[in-house]
This record gives C-alpha cells, sequence and structure tokens, in this order.
C-alpha cells in the first residue's frame, strides 16, 4: 500500500495548500467560515423542511433518500472524529486536511438533521475495523484507505440518488452542493495515497476490500455510444473523465461492513 510522500503536499494546487494550511490564524479564519456556513445551511435546511410543511410534507421518496444521505455522513463524521482523536495516528504535516474534511462533513450532518427533523435517525453504533478487517485507527495508511474509500462512495452515492430528488428542486440543489465537495475530499485524499485526483477504470491495484467501491467505474458506454469506437482516447482516459453513480443498494452493501447497527 503506498505510503505518504513527505512532499505530497507540493503537488497541491496553491489554493488548495493555503486551504489546508495548519497556521493558527488559518485554523481560526476556517473555523470561522465553517461556523458561518453550518448557520447558513441549517436555517436553508429548516425553511425547505417548513416549506414542505406547510404543502403536504416532504414526498416519501426524498425522505428515503435523505435518511440514507445522513448515515453516510454520520459515518464519515464519526470516523474523521475517531481518527483526529487517536493520538500519533495522523501525521502532523496533514492533520488539518482531516480537521477541515472532518468540519465539512458535521456540517452535512446538522444540514440533514435539521432537513429531515423528527425522522432524522439516530447515529448508527460503528465498527471501523469492520470486525476486525482493518486496523483502522493503529495505521495510517489504512486510515487513508478507507478515507479514500468513503470519500468516493460518497461522492458516486450522491449522484446516484439525484433522481430520486426532482421532486424536491431545492433540496437536490443543496444535495448537489454536497457531492461536489465530497469530490473534493475524495481528490485531496486520492493525491496524498500518491494517486490520481481522478478514478481510472475500476481502480486498478485497489485491495479486494475496496473493490466494490469502484464497482462500474471502467464503462466506456454513454447513452448507448461506445465511445472507444467513436475517439481515439484510450479507455483509460475515458473512464477518468466520467463518474458513474452507485445505487443505494451498492452504497449501503459498503457502508454496511462498518455498521453494526
Amino acid at each position: 500500500m503506498p505510503r505518504l510522500n513527505p512532499n505530497a503536499l507540493a503537488n497541491l494546487e496553491p489554493e488548495v495548500v493555503n486551504q489546508i494550511a495548519s497556521r493558527r490564524d488559518a485554523l481560526r479564519r476556517i473555523g470561522g467560515t465553517l461556523a458561518g456556513a453550518a448557520g447558513f445551511s441549517v436555517a436553508f435546511a429548516a425553511a425547505s423542511r417548513e416549506a414542505f410543511a406547510q404543502s403536504g410534507g416532504m414526498p416519501e421518496q426524498v425522505v428515503e433518500v435523505l435518511q440514507f444521505a445522513l448515515t453516510l455522513e454520520q459515518l464519515e463524521a464519526a470516523f474523521y472524529s475517531m481518527g483526529l482523536e487517536e493520538d500519533g495516528l495522523i501525521p502532523g504535516d496533514v492533520r488539518r486536511v482531516f480537521e477541515v474534511i472532518g468540519g465539512h462533513e458535521d456540517e452535512h450532518v446538522a444540514f440533514l438533521e435539521e432537513a429531515l427533523g423528527d425522522d432524522a435517525a439516530e447515529a448508527p453504533e460503528l465498527d471501523f475495523t469492520a470486525g476486525g478487517m482493518f486496523d483502522t485507527f493503529e495505521s495510517y495508511d489504512t486510515f487513508l484507505l478507507l478515507s479514500q474509500a468513503f470519500e468516493d462512495t460518497g461522492q458516486r452515492a450522491y449522484r446516484g440518488q439525484a433522481p430520486n430528488l426532482v421532486e424536491a428542486p431545492d433540496v437536490l440543489e443543496q444535495a448537489l452542493t454536497i457531492h461536489s465537495v465530497e469530490a473534493r475530499h475524495a481528490a485531496v485524499v486520492r493525491t496524498l495515497r500518491e494517486l490520481t485526483g481522478w478514478i481510472p477504470l475500476d481502480q486498478p491495484g485497489a485491495p479486494a476490500a475496496a473493490m466494490p467501491v469502484y464497482a462500474g467505474m471502467d464503462l466506456t458506454e454513454k447513452y448507448g455510444v461506445d465511445l472507444t469506437e467513436v475517439s481515439s482516447i484510450e479507455e483509460r482516459q475515458i473512464t477518468e473523465s466520467f463518474d458513474e453513480p452507485l445505487d443505494m443498494e451498492e452504497v449501503l452493501a459498503i457502508a454496511g461492513q462498518f455498521i453494526v447497527s
């Protein structure tokens, strides 16, 4: 499994480096930004829920999708919280990266809980070792691998549920803003693992336990057209150009490995 290259951060775009800088003044600025954004998002969620209540309630399908998204966000938020609490697990030069990502996941949870109101479920009991399969909080390499898997899964999950939110365009718009942030998380973590920010084919070389995360990423057909037959671009680049969705059943099979109850 790839280890962290001490110079990996030098390969990031300057604005990304600035964002993840660990200086105390940066910490205060970003913390204040997150707090302000969280207040806006939660207020928007409350307004959306009230609007649905006045029009007869949120469609059942929308509730199901938001509950599904909440479970994923609760899993991710808990993962980063526990990782950051583990002394010595995350190297100091990248700790700020995961503080920022964890803060984003906390805000996603707050937004979805407010949007769901009384329909919001409590966070599930989690086991990030998957019954002893992973040494998650003992090995930084394993922590990085699971971070990548969770973020890659999350962005594909939001993409997969977008069609089920067409009855609630305001909610769909907000879900897509989360989707793009999950993709940014994935790109940063993948860079830390010395991988490309985009996904080639079905992620060759991924451990067997992570392969379901990349199911279908080797597709080259779009709208009934095989792009390898109408383009001179190589197959790998074609698959890197598109992120395929994961459906709810596929995502829950991945996340279910870590959910105890």
